[in-house]
């Protein structure tokens, strides 16, 4: 379920008039989750956005991982379980009505509520997301910083955001 919020508040992410999202991006993460106890775990990776709702996550320590969405369908690539899960995203990513909602809250902080949460966004100095910060459903504090992000233009072709896996491994279909 990490993973499905972790999709969730990025396509998610709120924006006000000030912002814009662009077509396209790359960038390098650290995700940190830390939950009400205290413990923390970390993840890094890539992540491209092709715009139009698809993401890309590439998870490369401590496991590696691929989550992919086109806003309708979720999957999962676990490759250290060799298992592939498959999710219907059941509800639609409404990124414009996001947009609309997001106020900004100090210089380069922005914040909007969303499905009952409250996200975080940091700009660095260009503009560009640094950090995504928010709690999910199980009160865990989520922050992704982003790094050496480069974006583009218009949407990337559907297949820079599919995720990849042998023939070999488990399906799940959930």
């Amino acid at each position: 379920m990490r993973y499905v919020w972790l999709i969730t508040l990025f396509t998610l992410l709120s924006w006000s008039s000030e912002l814009a999202l662009p077509g396209h991006f790359n960038a390098t993460f650290e995700q940190t989750i830390t939950n009400p106890k205290g413990k923390v775990i970390s993840y890094k990776g890539s992540l491209i956005y092709g715009g139009a709702s698809r993401m890309k996550w590439s998870y490369r320590l401590p496991t590696q991982k691929e989550v992919c969405t086109d806003g309708k369908e979720l999957i999962i690539v676990d490759h250290d379980l060799e298992q592939i899960s498959f999710y219907k995203v059941s509800k639609g990513f409404e990124l414009e009505r996001i947009l609309k909602e997001a106020k900004p809250y100090k210089k380069n902080i922005y914040t909007a509520s969303y499905g009952g949460k409250t996200y975080t966004i940091r700009l660095n100095q260009r503009g560009d997301i640094d950090s995504i910060a928010y709690f999910d459903d199980l009160d865990n504090k989520v922050q992704i910083l982003f790094k050496n992000i480069k974006s583009g233009k218009g949407v990337l072709p559907a297949g820079r955001t599919k995720c990849h896996y042998p023939s070999g491994y488990d399906i799940i279909r959930g």
